[in-house]
């Protein structure tokens, strides 16, 4: 386990500037599909002061990107969504973070599947292929509690959320079950709130689920 804990905390700053980075080139290529052109990739990578095969490596594709680069302007910033938000209740908190994601994946629906079906095409590799939007709406959501959990309850909490975070959750509710955007909110919301309780009922027994 300590080996475990070592390898994981090694690759988290990587793992952070690889998100970065990839963050970059999204947000260079809207800016410049700002300006009423289709860019090159040359053109968003020098934007983004990165190299031509850097940008290559995180979009295999010029279409990839510039499918993509739109919504990083869409999706919710945590920081803005909470700028004014005295709640310290989590489950709330959640709910909320929740719901600013949802609107926005209903809203983008055609370019989100799209984006989705270009990632499961892609092999894995060095770079990430998705980019991590649910995590940081997950971590300011639960920002008040954030001490009160174990370590390791609160990195399952944050995983387990980002299971009904998303695209992901999004298609599930209206592929698989034919649930409307209203009820795929009743039963997202009541999921996540759920699993802020168990997390919260774990440390009230002080003995995280799946231990004895």
């Amino acid at each position: 386990m300590a080996r475990e804990d070592d390898a994981r905390r090694a690759e988290g700053p990587r793992a952070n500037q690889k998100l970065r980075t990839r963050k970059d080139l999204l947000v260079a290529a809207a800016r410049l599909l700002q300006d009423g052109r289709t860019p090159t990739m040359d053109e968003v990578a020098e934007a983004a002061l990165v190299s031509r095969a850097t940008a290559y490596r995180y979009f295999p594709t010029l279409e990839a990107l510039l499918v993509e680069a739109p919504l990083q302007g869409a999706a919710p910033d945590a920081e803005a969504l909470f700028a004014d938000d005295p709640s310290t209740d989590p489950e709330q908190r959640v709910d909320k973070a929740l719901a600013a994601l949802q609107r926005m994946t209903y809203r983008n629906a055609p370019q989100l599947r799209i984006m989705l079906a270009q990632s499961l095409g892609t092999a894995p590799g060095d770079a990430p292929r998705r980019q991590n939007r649910r995590t940081q709406l997950i971590e300011a959501a639960l920002a008040p509690v954030r001490e009160q959990l174990d370590a390791a309850t609160y990195r399952k909490l944050c995983r387990a959320l980002a299971l009904v975070f998303g695209t992901e959750a999004m298609i599930v509710c209206t592929d698989v079950l034919d649930l409307d955007e209203a009820a795929a909110r009743e039963v997202t919301g009541w999921t996540a709130q759920a699993l802020v309780r168990a997390a919260l009922d774990d440390r009230a027994a002080g003995t995280p689920r799946g231990r004895p």
